[in-house]
């Protein structure tokens, strides 16, 4: 019987939800301490650029590296957590990365920082598919939906947290303390994970697949590089030979995971119609939340003339009604199933885009603060109800390798996303200069430009909708 269950009266295991808090705890922490740094370094580049004497484009590869190094150990995390037991890759992926951040806090030039944050990503990429499979293997089905709810809170909540401290100690104390702050909580997440999370029996001797090992994350490297690339003109050199390059890779990874018979990832569960329809629905879904989610501080700062600071408490809204769904769609998932959530969660979505489209300079912020909280109110119902559907559609024994696999692609989904609606973004505003507004103001070609990427965030999200229509009410877990 599992330290996790008691026996209740008629005999049988119980689940204990009091029991399960210290392990959760310990992948809570370690999920919420590398996304929030992963947001928090953003609000910080303009003062590199200052405090160290480079180029923005320079100082940029701070983030780029990291995303890249992120991006590149994902795929390993399912055959090394095979390998090794998820606990041990677990606690040890999360003490390379307060390590990177001490050496972050250390370093004195933009190279060192670049150098730094490369470390930071090689042991952050693993902490959250490792994190959520070990979720998945500690909940009981008939719980999975109320515990995976639990875990995404700090999932939102990072992204909207991130630049509020960042902006507040960038502003009022250092830096450094971005990196700092990492050091009590990378200690305390590996003190509760070593004393309470259970070490899951490691079953045979998974064999290594070297070609998937080399063309998997390089695939993965050189998409992410192309997307950020891409992010400062689509017909860049840089970001054509990233995309191009990665492309083929990725072909050739694919053909290789599908011949060999214990691939890195395991693409086979495509197979599974249900989980092919769920993984395609997360992946619109993201497009339009994640592609937009730079698009609100840049509209707040360079339209509304708002601090760094004030911008990143007028985005909490968002943070604090995916906290408030999250947990709720838990509850209603493991009752109703995937459909009522997902549904409201989509609609919410689709609403709030396309309000924004709307907005324009008459608006104040606080009717944008309401629009974020729809927004992650939405964000809360429905991507708590996808995740535990297309793991719930993935065959018990096939879960570590699958959260690598949605790991990954999410990572390539954001950041294509990001660079695409950013381009859009970049070439409607230009558009409208020389055509539909040339003798306006700036700002009026601006807010023309921000509301043709809403209402083009809030198309795709439809296309999620419509996807989500296919999902079977119910998944058998």
């Amino acid at each position: 019987m599992s330290h996790h269950s008691v026996i209740n009266e008629t005999g049988k295991e119980s689940f204990s939800v009091r029991s399960y808090l210290p392990p959760l705890l310990a992948i809570v922490i370690g999920t919420f301490m590398v996304i929030l740094d992963s947001t928090a370094v953003n609000v910080a580049l303009p003062t590199w650029v200052r405090d160290f004497g480079v180029s923005l484009q320079t100082i940029q590869w701070s983030v780029t590296a990291y995303t890249l190094a992120l991006s590149t150990v994902i795929p390993l995390a399912g055959w090394l957590s095979d390998k090794f037991g998820p606990k041990r890759v677990f606690l040890c992926s999360i003490a390379f990365f307060t390590i990177g951040s001490i050496l972050c806090a250390f370093a004195q030039t933009s190279g060192q920082l670049i150098i730094f944050r490369i470390v930071q990503g090689l042991g952050g990429g693993m902490v959250s598919p490792i994190g959520m499979a070990m979720v998945y293997r500690l909940a009981p089905p008939d719980q999975r939906g109320s515990i995976i709810g639990m875990l995404g809170i700090p999932m939102l909540l990072a992204p909207a947290l991130g630049p509020v401290l960042a902006g507040w100690l960038v502003e009022y104390v250092s830096w450094h303390w971005i990196f700092w702050i990492n050091l009590p909580i990378g200690i305390l997440g590996i003190w509760i994970g070593i004393k309470h999370l259970p070490a899951f029996p490691v079953e045979g001797k998974p064999s290594l697949d070297v070609v998937g090992m080399f063309l998997g994350p390089a695939a993965f490297a050189c998409l992410t590089y192309g997307f950020s690339e891409a992010g400062m003109g689509l017909a860049s050199s840089r970001a054509l030979l990233g995309l191009s390059v990665g492309a083929v890779l990725l072909v050739l990874f694919v053909i290789s995971c599908l011949l060999q018979r214990h691939p890195l990832l395991e693409l086979g569960v495509f197979r599974s119609s249900q989980f092919t329809f769920g993984i395609l629905t997360s992946w619109f879904m993201q497009t339009a939340l994640f592609g937009t989610v730079l698009l609100f501080p840049l509209l707040l700062q360079q339209v509304k003339q708002l601090g760094a600071l004030t911008t990143g408490l007028y985005l909490l809204p968002q943070a604090i009604g995916s906290m408030i769904f999250m947990p709720l769609a838990g509850r209603w998932f493991d009752r109703v199933g995937v459909r009522p959530p997902l549904t409201i969660g989509m609609l919410l979505i689709c609403g709030g885009l396309f309000t924004m489209s709307l907005v324009g300079t008459d608006h104040e912020p606080a009717f944008i603060m309401i629009i974020l909280f729809a927004l992650g109110s939405g964000m809360g119902l429905s991507m708590m109800s996808l995740n535990t559907y297309v793991l719930n559609a993935t065959p018990p024994h096939l879960v570590s390798r699958v959260t690598p696999l949605t790991s990954a692609s999410q990572q390539v989904v954001s950041s294509f996303a990001i660079a695409g609606f950013t381009g859009y973004l970049s070439s409607r505003i230009k558009i409208n200069l020389e055509g539909a507004f040339p003798a306006e103001s700036h700002t009026e070609a601006s807010i023309a430009a921000f509301s043709d990427t809403f209402w083009l965030a809030a198309c795709i999200a439809g296309l999620g909708l419509l996807l989500s229509l296919f999902l079977k009410k119910k998944i058998d877990p």
